[in-house]
């Protein structure tokens, strides 16, 4: 027997939050916060040779 076609709105809380997780990504273990890239126009104060000080 085929199961009926339920549109999302009418279907129950649990059942949508079975489809939303399966949809979503997963990061791996990986912190999306700690992994922005510095901007390029950013003045750094970094010495970008330290061997050629002394």
């Amino acid at each position: 027997m085929m199961q009926k076609f339920v549109s999302y709105e009418k279907m129950s809380k649990k059942e949508r939050s079975k489809i939303d997780s399966a949809k979503r990504r997963d990061w791996n273990g990986l912190n999306p916060v700690t992994r922005i890239a510095e901007k390029p126009k950013k003045y750094s104060r970094k010495i970008k040779h330290p061997e050629k000080l002394f």
